[in-house]
């Protein structure tokens, strides 16, 4: 055996190991995700070209072993017990008038901390090296999932420190909620079925076979309590033991605290209700447990629960209820949603009468029907959604078929007739009616008005809401018809429905500057730029630098208007995909009939002969900047390169040339550094520019 080997070998998993520690116990990673995947692929290599080294809690193993075909039955030495349910005020305060009776203790301490909801484990070490892991099964024994559990990153496979002779801890296996929402999303775009739920995927992924699928799914764990220990002198306290685990290695959760008397355990659980939505994971309560081990253990135990430790239970957040109709919505960029109009339901302490199907996938993989019984969810301040349908009820004629027939999607849109498309490869299906559609009026009304379209100064969402619902304006085009009478009697209306009518207004003085400033900028920004104006329609995937391209290579807006898929896959930077959106985009006559009336307002921009891609010495390279530069603006560096042939681009990625970096310069510059770019400082830029335009 190599001596050398070994000796890496220990370093690469020492570091990586502490990297894990960082992340996430200390929340203050020292290793960025590159350099974390380049070691761990470095020490598998070893591993592989050395086997003598190997060591079954290496953190290679975090990416799964080989399926062992079933799990094996672990007997626990300690039992996991349940703990007794409340629902009510009263009944925590029973429960702690009976602890302050048995313990003559009149202000008794409680430690605190959320119920997570997720899967119940067992962790055991010996001499610090995990051995075995167990599910809570039936609280006598479990079922052994130690492959699946060494593939969690959170759960230290060595203790830091001092470790016992034998320690084995309790603790939730969970899936935090943002990377549960980011797993669904690209199940349905992968046409697969959705979990369920976070508790269901938790579960669901520690109970798979093979230990490869479990190293995929965004598992996190967090210790709440011990079982058996050997060797150790447990601290007096539960909460000390919760800090000890921490400093051993083990994430506890960053809500658990202490708290004293009936009044301070129900102000924990409002405070933590409260907060509830914000937390980075699904819990369905609370617990309290009496923090002296010496009351735990003069209060005991009945049947198979402490008498010391309570859970203080949140409002369900699933419920079953009817469907009445399905619908669809139209949202601001044209993506039509299906929902159910529900029978109410009080679901996570809020009725609710709808719920969201996310697309035409979701609909067909769940079969939702009207009449149906339905299992919905709610999780944090969103609309609830449909989970489940509870086949077994679902209304049948005399025939024993189904009384309702499978929800089909529009192909005309709700709200403006036009045509509901759904493009190859795409989850989502959109309404075509883009300037048209009603639904997508105040979201093209903005982004048409933003800095970087057409620029006009004070034209703010709160403006734009009250011209859309007031009538005022329908499409883009009608913002060049408005008066400065047309906002006044705008915001009256406005204000009169807001019951906000200011006191100056009732006494008969009416400012007008504002609008007076609102109509000129709106004048001044008639005057534009091709580039500009194919920005401000909002044609999808239509940015800023593909604008720019595209007025470049046509010069002129009807010879881009004119040309078909074909033509547009010639333009630089253009692929099938933003060529087809593009063509179709002006294939609608509705789009047509507004760029029409636009020019009609007087709108026009300065056109010319197309061009090709300016040749320079920096063509075919993709600069991004970022950060603030002193000597000019962003836009002004931005056109000197495009001037000497470079591509501008607002993102960092692996095609990216070099990165100039300014003043506060954030996520970008550390994702340029990560892939290892090029960074330039503005003096760097400054001393380029001045030696290629002397």
């Amino acid at each position: 055996m190599s001596k050398k080997a070994a000796a890496r070998v220990a370093e690469l998993r020492q570091a990586l190991e502490d990297a894990n520690y960082r992340y996430y116990i200390l929340d203050d990673p020292n290793l960025a995700d590159i350099e974390y995947d380049r070691m761990l692929r470095e020490l598998a290599d070893l591993e592989a070209a050395h086997p003598e080294l190997r060591d079954p809690n290496s953190p290679t193993v975090r990416v799964g072993a080989a399926p062992s075909g079933k799990f094996a039955t672990v007997a626990h030495d300690v039992p996991m017990l349940s703990l007794g349910n409340a629902f009510e005020d009263d009944e925590v305060r029973e429960f702690v008038a009976r602890i302050e009776k048995e313990t003559g203790d009149g202000a008794p301490m409680f430690s605190v901390e959320p119920k997570l909801d997720g899967l119940a484990i067992s962790l055991r070490y010996e001499q610090g090296a995990f051995v075995r892991g167990a599910t809570r099964g039936d609280g006598s024994s479990g079922e052994d999932v130690s492959a699946n559990l060494r593939t969690i990153r959170s759960i230290p496979l060595r203790l830091r420190g001092k470790a016992p002779a034998v320690l084995e801890v309790r603790g939730e296996v969970i899936m935090p909620n943002a990377d549960f929402e980011r797993w669904n999303e690209a199940a349905r775009a992968r046409g697969e079925k959705p979990m369920a739920n976070p508790r269901n995927g938790a579960a669901g992924s520690l109970r798979q076979l093979d230990p490869r699928i479990t190293a995929q799914r965004p598992l996190a764990f967090y210790a709440y309590a011990l079982g058996q220990v050997e060797g150790a002198s447990l601290p007096p306290t539960h909460s000390q033991t919760l800090a000890w685990l921490r400093e051993l290695g083990f994430p506890v959760s960053a809500e658990v605290g202490v708290a004293q008397g009936v009044d301070g355990l129900l102000d924990y659980y409002r405070r933590i209700g409260e907060r509830r939505d914000a937390l980075p994971y699904d819990i369905d309560g609370v617990v309290y447990k009496l923090d002296r081990y010496d009351q735990q253990r003069a209060m005991g135990f009945v049947s198979r629960a402490p008498r010391w430790a309570l859970a203080h239970k949140f409002p369900a957040q699933e419920e079953a209820t009817t469907v009445e109709s399905v619908e669809v919505n139209v949202g601001r960029t044209g993506a039509v949603t299906p929902w159910v109009l529900m029978t109410p339901v009080h679901v996570g302490g809020v009725t609710v009468t709808r719920a969201t199907l996310h697309n035409a996938d979701q609909v067909a993989r769940l079969d939702v029907r009207v009449g149906d019984t339905v299992i919905v969810r709610r999780a944090g301040d969103v609309i609830p959604e449909v989970v489940r349908v509870v086949e077994e009820k679902r209304p049948l004629d005399r025939r024993g078929k189904p009384l309702h027939p499978p929800f089909q999607l529009p192909d005309k849109c709700p709200d403006c007739g036009s045509a509901v498309e759904r493009e190859e490869g795409e989850v989502v299906a959109r309404c075509t009616g883009g300037l048209f559609c009603p639904a997508q009026r105040k979201q093209s009304l903005f982004h048409f008005g933003s800095r970087r379209a057409m620029d006009i100064e004070g034209l703010g969402e709160r403006f734009i809401e009250a011209l859309v619902d007031l009538g005022y304006v329908h499409t883009v085009a009608d913002l060049y018809r408005l008066t400065v009478d047309d906002f006044i009697a705008m915001k009256q209306r406005a204000d009169e429905m807001a019951g906000t009518v200011p006191e100056t207004v009732k006494a008969g003085k009416i400012a007008t500057r504002w609008a007076e400033n609102l109509v000129a900028a709106i004048e001044v920004s008639k005057a534009s730029s091709l580039e500009r104006v194919l920005y401000a329609l909002g044609i999808r995937d239509v940015g800023e630098s593909t604008a720019k391209t595209l007025a470049r290579h046509f010069g002129a807006l009807d010879p881009l208007m004119a040309a078909d898929e074909e033509a547009l896959k010639q333009v630089p930077d253009v692929g099938p995909v933003v060529a087809r959106r593009i063509a179709h985009f002006f294939e609608q006559p509705h789009n047509r009939e507004v760029i029409a009336a636009l020019r009609a307002a007087g709108v026009h921009w300065k056109e010319g002969p197309p061009r090709r891609a300016t040749e320079g010495p920096l063509s075919g390279q993709t600069v991004v900047l970022t950060g603030g530069l002193a000597s000019m603006s962003r836009d002004e560096a931005g056109a000197r390169l495009e001037a000497l042939g470079a591509k501008v681009s607002g993102s960092v990625s692996k095609k990216t040339s070099f990165v100039v970096a300014g003043e506060a310069a954030g996520s970008k510059l550390a994702k340029a550094r990560e892939l290892g770019l090029d960074i330039w400082d503005e003096p760097r830029l400054l001393a380029y520019l001045a030696e290629l335009e002397r």
